[in-house]
């Protein structure tokens, strides 16, 4: 997942929301920030970061015009001047709007510390909503555990070919008329860390965890390449199926 903060001089509060989500993430997300006049980082702003415990390493001051053309899947505005930066210049499949008081302006003492605390507040809450991009717990007997069972592993390789289902489409592709049933699967699925999902309109798709250690993708992935006939016709069944859902950029390229 990319993610990019924005706001007017990339001085303060977005620096700080790129140096907050980097360390809760634990680099599972690929973040940016950038800033639409940008005037460099203030000092106040990397004193409250190192006080708060995290490093100010790698952190830079960028101009908004340097990620043009560029995809995001999430870019979040962090005062309301560079939220019509967002409408014009950027391409983000979801665009968030934060604002919070430019930390200079703000009447108090430490208003630098509490602009921190406040963002880490808010960045808490989002991945608190997307919890599938933080690196998974999944543990070697929970892996092998979701693996057996025939709809839960056939519905493992057929989201590796197809790179992300919904419902009706493991429906068709299962020959199961028994939508709770699939749901369920997967469901237990999304518990254990395997897959994650993203929500377009009415629509819900399932993709394997993009945090999912590399052995454990590589093993769903090599029983397609070496047993292709075991999900043969769950695959012919599916590109046969009629009004698949059409498909938009995908979260997590």
């Amino acid at each position: 997942m990319k993610v990019l903060f924005l706001c007017t001089e990339n001085s303060a509060r977005s620096i700080m929301a790129e140096a907050l989500l980097r360390h809760h993430s634990q680099g599972s997300i690929e973040v940016h920030s950038a800033g639409s006049h940008p005037k460099g980082i203030d000092e106040n702003t990397l004193k409250a970061i190192e006080h708060f415990g995290l490093s100010v390493s790698g952190l830079v001051c960028q101009n908004v015009d340097d990620y043009i053309g560029q995809h995001f899947d999430f870019v979040i505005t962090l005062c309301d001047e560079a939220a019509l930066e967002c409408e014009k210049r950027i391409q983000g499949s979801n665009c968030l709007a934060w604002n919070f008081a430019e930390p200079r302006t703000r009447n108090e003492i430490n208003p630098f510390e509490k602009t921190l605390h406040e963002i880490n507040e808010s960045i808490k809450h989002f991945l608190n909503e997307h919890q599938q991009y933080l690196p998974t717990s999944l543990t070697p007997t929970l892996f092998y555990k979701a693996l057996a069972d025939d709809i839960r592993l056939k519905t493992l390789l057929l989201i590796s070919v197809e790179k992300e289902l919904c419902v009706c489409e493991l429906m068709a592709a299962l020959a199961e008329e028994s939508q709770p049933k699939v749901s369920r699967h997967l469901a237990q699925l999304r518990k254990t860390g395997l897959l994650a999902v993203r929500k377009k309109q009415q629509w819900v798709y399932y993709f394997l965890n993009p945090t999912l250690p590399t052995w454990m993708k590589n093993i769903i992935t090599s029983t397609v390449v070496n047993d292709p006939i075991f999900v043969e016709k769950e695959l012919t069944r599916l590109n046969e199926m009629g009004e698949r859902p059409n498909r938009v950029a995908r979260i997590c390229q």
